[in-house]
């Protein structure tokens, strides 16, 4: 038995605009129906474990419950994080939750939200040899057979054998190709995967050793622990004074007890349109053509639109994504400076940087269908039995037509159904609120209009999400 922790933080922005700040690559689908968050919970299906802990970003909770949720049967404590601080803390919350539950000897199997592994079998079968190392007091890392000389990956050269599981010698930092090369054929090298298995106290034990600083930090966080709905936060300034280190250079590399699990498994961490159009189903001219697309004479290339039509004529080794307000096109192998332009529009202050067009939110999504200086229109969708907090805006006026389901709108206390083809206006600082009562989701159009638009004029007095 041991216990899953899924990492569930970071930004994606290599893979912009398909991710964003608000809604990262763990939370698309992007090599099947399920989400690389759902699919990393799938993955785990038959092997003996306790309910995952998903730890993740504050701004992300609601959607990783919501997709969760989606799963139908399936579960998962979910521990949010005030701030990133990269691997070594996170895992250090999860290891002293489980001390703190009583079960410090609990094995923890540490895994990326984010990854592809095509072969579950063989994953389940690593899985299964490194568990009674890790119940030894072994530290054991996941290391992938490399298929390629790849100069994107850390590497682990390993040292002797022990039973099933090899000494690491050394981690290896990212090489030039001919290193690599030399990696590939020595077959004494691999990818380093940054999944991990071992002991919640012996982790700890190894972190207070090497790194107290982090250690002490992550525990005056956890000395003070809040439930929020399904969700648990920790001391928010402690955490913040953690300092930032990753699990391999806090403990892995420094420890005497590391082993590697060698992993055969279809792996890939997705860490850019390169590698997901790698993984991808392709058609006979080595083309991967997501959503209404259609190609002509073109070659080896990623073509995705989230919407509208696109068409594709004698390109060769691109990548073009279209999203409701985005388009990106640039060659395979120059897909990698994507990060840079999301730098400039971060720089810029370009919503684009961090949000969709479309935005979900506890209670459904909106999306910004247009706006100009004094107005914005949005398609909104409300969950059935769901409720929009009671809010008051002081420089917008609201225009609600319901194209579907029914709405039950609250202004100034007095309560009314809204029904298809019936609209209803709220005026400036009017408390307001909006549910859906029905059994089916609610859609309806919103106009708004005024001074000034932006999200941050909301006034909220009540909120069953706990953000009033």
């Amino acid at each position: 038995m041991f216990t899953p922790v899924i990492m569930a933080g970071g930004s994606g922005t290599r893979l912009w605009p398909l991710s964003r700040g608000n809604f990262p690559k763990q939370f698309l689908p992007l090599t099947g129906r399920h989400t690389m968050l759902q699919q990393t919970l799938l993955r785990l299906s038959g092997l003996q474990h306790s309910t995952p802990l998903l730890i993740c970003n504050e701004d992300h909770r609601f959607i990783a419950a919501e997709q969760i949720r989606q799963l139908g049967n399936g579960k998962a404590d979910i521990l949010l994080e005030p701030a990133g601080r990269n691997t070594a803390p996170a895992i250090a919350l999860a290891a002293l939750r489980a001390k703190q539950q009583g079960h410090a000897e609990a094995v923890l199997l540490v895994l990326a939200a984010d990854h592809v592994i095509n072969n579950t079998p063989a994953f389940q079968q690593a899985v299964e040899q490194a568990l009674p190392l890790a119940q030894g007091g072994q530290l054991v890392t996941f290391g992938i057979v490399p298929s390629s000389a790849e100069t994107g990956y850390g590497y682990i050269k390993r040292g002797e054998k022990s039973g099933n599981a090899y000494r690491v010698d050394s981690f290896i930092e990212k090489p030039d190709l001919s290193t690599a090369e030399f990696y590939l054929q020595s077959g004494e090298y691999y990818w380093n995967s940054g999944m991990f298995m071992f002991r919640a106290d012996i982790y700890l034990q190894q972190l207070q050793k090497f790194r107290p600083d982090i250690y002490a930090a992550c525990e005056a966080a956890m000395t003070e622990q809040v439930a929020d709905l399904e969700f648990v936060r920790v001391n928010k300034t402690a955490f913040e004074a953690c300092p930032s280190d990753s699990i391999d250079y806090a403990v892995m590399e420094k420890t005497e007890h590391a082993v590697a699990v060698p992993l055969d498994a279809g792996w890939n961490d997705v860490g850019g349109f390169a590698a997901l159009w790698q993984v991808s189903a392709k058609d006979t001219d080595g083309n991967v053509l997501c959503g209404d697309v259609l190609a002509l004479d073109s070659e080896n290339s990623y073509v995705r639109s989230d919407d509208k039509l696109v068409a594709a004529i004698g390109v060769k080794d691109l990548v073009v994504i279209s999203t409701k307000d985005a388009v990106l096109v640039a060659h395979k192998d120059q897909a990698q400076q994507v990060k840079q332009i999301v730098n400039q529009l971060a720089q810029m202050g370009r919503s684009e940087a961090v949000f969709h067009r479309e935005v979900y939110r506890p209670w459904g999504k909106y999306d910004s269908v247009d706006c100009a200086e004094r107005f914005q229109v949005k398609r909104i969708t409300v969950k059935p039995g769901a409720k929009l907090s009671v809010q008051m805006h002081h420089h917008r006026a609201e225009h609600w037509i319901v194209v579907s389901g029914t709405a039950r709108v609250t202004i100034d206390g007095k309560e009314q159904y809204v029904t298809e083809n019936q609209s209803v206006y709220i005026p400036i600082t009017a408390v307001h609120a909006l549910e859906n009562p029905g059994k089916v989701p609610l859609e309806l159009i919103e106009v708004q209009s005024g001074a000034y638009l932006g999200e941050d004029d909301i006034v909220r007095f009540e909120d069953r999400y706990g953000r009033a």
